[in-house]
């Protein structure tokens, strides 16, 4: 425990009480956050508004329930479950709520007491801050931040052994959720630290807040800005459809893509379809810029806007701007809106201008039970505790539920496994899976630097930290290793090739993110493919590179092109580069085969990897490129599945029928 960030007053009070023979500890933080100072001992008639997270249950049949919802061969594809089915079968079980009843009422808290959330993951009861330390055989503290906002909280907590497989955490208690700007993060340890990151090294406060920072290394790369009026882009724009596809190997356009992946123009729009784009402030979209994207390339929605879902303050600010700030969002809206007109497009602006957002701070928007668990160390807290109004601050109320998960959601942002903890990780994974049993399609990019992380770094093997990307071990995408997302990669056409000739792994400006993850197991779904993979193509380095057990999920498991998109940013026409320009288009198509299936009156593809998985002859085979990294070559595209290209990419009229035929 590293005292030194304690002061010497807090040393003479704080003492924590004994606890008894059958306690054990359960969390503990290591130090306090700078800025953060011991005040007084809270006096023990003081109240408390005490919330126990109870443990989930049947957790470990949710692969099992997702394959019955979501394999071809099940007799049950397509009969996703309710809201309420899913909150009912993963609440926690009955024996966990008697137990810490029982626990809590042994304990003097009386049963009239103790309310369930309507989640009925929690329970919630008023005590005092005697018995609160009585109850957990600690001593709360009240701690005073430099800027005057108090704090709650103790140093560690102990509860009985017997129902420590029933709890999942208690607040208030160790974690400093009262957050000020710039905070570092206080390691809290709970079984295993859960401030650890996957590879080992402590993690950095807000690690999951910065995904929309302009140094986000998960945006898209930026190549050379065109002339609307020059040599380059008059023949795409002025000389007709067939030109523009000469060109395709140049300048990628939503022609190029219908080309390649032999898709149409959307024709209808069905209320019961719907696709989401989420954007993380302070990336946003330019309407000028869709306008001047539309006027070329699909007239007949310029001044058209996205369905706006605004999530804890988010919005489409233009008081920054340039390609870091805009890039993102444009190359989104650009190509999804115009890939499914006239179906619509939900764009999910998350977080305010001050703070930003996290994947969970999302998820939270689309379920309310999900809420209550957020990480105060890696999410955002909302109302914003950092600043005014003025400043760009969302003061009103977090949304905890209330927004409609459309039936795909792109997401072209993702983290460093190694950013966030596993325990994290893993409970953001499983609110995918519940989500996919819902019936949604969940995609998000695969990452733009091979088998190395965003920022293009790799992992220290001695120290578990970051290092230049020169060496080490190599740096895994998430959610890209969650078994319940469909992870695209990036390919490109073969420069000097046709749109009709096959595409090649993205060797331009950036290189397909893949690789095997160190902290998800490898999948039912995906397990022939790849024990195949390693059994035939397995490369010439091991364990002292990459997870290579065979018993871990690997990743992408699809691609598209990733390379030369002809996208409006500040007024300009610019080449985008990315995994980010992927996953959108993919989720275009899976729309599209959507609302073929609701006019046909059948539901969503929701989850749909198995399928994917279990008929690859619809996709386009990859067998050309490697995403190298960390010194390496990397991956090599190979025939079948590989940690490059996945299973190559989408052949739409064959995806199309596939998913016609099931029920």
């Amino acid at each position: 425990m590293h005292l030194s960030f304690l002061t010497t007053a807090a040393l003479a009070v704080a003492a924590t009480a004994l606890p008894s023979v059958d306690h054990v500890l359960h969390e503990k933080r290591d130090r306090l956050p700078p800025g953060w100072q011991y005040h007084e001992k809270m006096q023990g008639s003081q109240l408390l508004p005490m919330k126990i997270a109870l443990t989930q249950s049947n957790l470990d049949n949710a692969e099992e329930f997702l394959m019955d919802v979501s394999h071809p061969d099940s007799p049950n594809f397509g009969k996703h479950w309710t809201h309420e089915q899913i909150a009912n079968k993963f609440a926690p079980s009955s024996e966990s709520v008697n137990t810490v009843k029982e626990w809590l009422a042994s304990s003097g808290i009386a049963p009239e007491r103790i309310s369930r959330s309507q989640s009925l993951g929690w329970l919630k009861f008023d005590a005092t801050v005697a018995e609160a330390e009585s109850l957990l055989k600690t001593e709360y503290h009240l701690y005073k931040h430099s800027t005057g906002k108090p704090h709650v909280a103790c140093s560690s907590y102990h509860i009985p052994n017997h129902i420590r497989s029933h709890v999942d955490f208690i607040t208030p208690t160790v974690h400093f959720d009262a957050k000020v700007p710039q905070a570092v993060a206080h390691p809290v340890e709970k079984r295993a630290p859960t401030t650890t990151a996957a590879a080992g090294h402590p993690v950095k406060t807000k690690a999951a807040l910065g995904i929309g920072a302009p140094s986000s290394g998960s945006l898209p790369k930026k190549g050379a800005q065109i002339n609307i009026q020059g040599l380059y882009i008059s023949p795409i724009l002025t000389s007709g459809l067939i030109d523009e596809l000469k060109n395709c190997n140049r300048f990628i356009t939503p022609n190029c893509l219908r080309a390649l992946y032999l898709f149409p123009p959307g024709l209808t729009a069905n209320p019961q379809n719907s696709y989401g784009i989420v954007e993380y402030t302070p990336q946003a979209y330019l309407q000028g810029d869709l306008d001047l994207f539309f006027a070329n390339f699909s007239k007949n929605q310029v001044q058209r806007t996205p369905t706006l879902a605004s999530i804890d303050g988010g919005f489409p600010q233009t008081t920054n701007q340039g390609f870091q700030f805009n890039g993102e969002s444009d190359l989104d809206l650009e190509y999804a809106m115009t890939l499914i007109n006239p179906q619509k497009t939900t764009l999910y602006q998350v977080g305010d201008q001050l703070q930003g957002a996290s994947f969970n701070d999302f998820l939270d928007a689309l379920d309310g039970s999900y809420c209550a668990g957020d990480d105060p160390v890696q999410d955002g807290i909302y109302p914003n505790p950092y600043g005014t109004e003025a400043e760009g601050a969302y003061l009103g109320p977090k949304n905890c539920g209330g927004f409609a998960a459309t039936k795909v959601i792109s997401t072209s942002y993702g983290y460093n496994e190694a950013d966030l903890t596993a325990a994290y990780e893993q409970r953001q994974c499983m609110e995918y899976m519940k989500l996919g049993l819902a019936g949604t399609s969940f995609l998000f990019s695969s990452g733009d630097n091979g088998v190395a992380g965003n920022g293009a770094v790799c992992i220290d093997p001695a120290t578990k930290e970051y290092n230049d990307g020169s060496s080490g071990l190599f740096n895994p995408g998430f959610p890209s290793g969650c078994p319940y997302i469909t992870s695209v990669g990036a390919t490109q056409i073969v420069p000097g090739a046709s749109v009709t000739q096959p595409e090649k792994a993205c060797e331009t400006v950036i290189f397909s993110g893949g690789g095997f993850s160190n902290v998800f197991g490898l999948p039912s779904y995906q397990s022939a493919a790849v024990k195949s993979w390693f059994t035939n193509n397995a490369p010439p380095y091991g364990a002292d590179r990459f997870n290579n057990s065979q018993q871990t999920r690997g990743f992408p498991d699809i691609s598209a092109n990733g390379a030369n998109y002809v996208v409006a940013v500040t007024g300009q026409f610019v080449l985008v580069y990315g995994t980010s320009a992927s996953s959108p288009v993919f989720g275009a198509i899976l729309t599209l085969i959507n609302e073929a299936r609701f006019a046909a009156g059948k539901g969503s593809v929701g989850f749909v990897n198995p399928t994917l998985y279990a008929n690859p002859d619809a996709l386009n085979d990859v067998t050309q490129g490697t995403n190298p990294g960390c010194g390496t070559s990397g991956f090599a595209a190979v025939s079948g599945w590989d940690p490059v290209t996945g299973l190559g990419t989408p052949n739409f009229p064959k995806l199309l029928g596939k998913f016609l035929s099931l029920p």
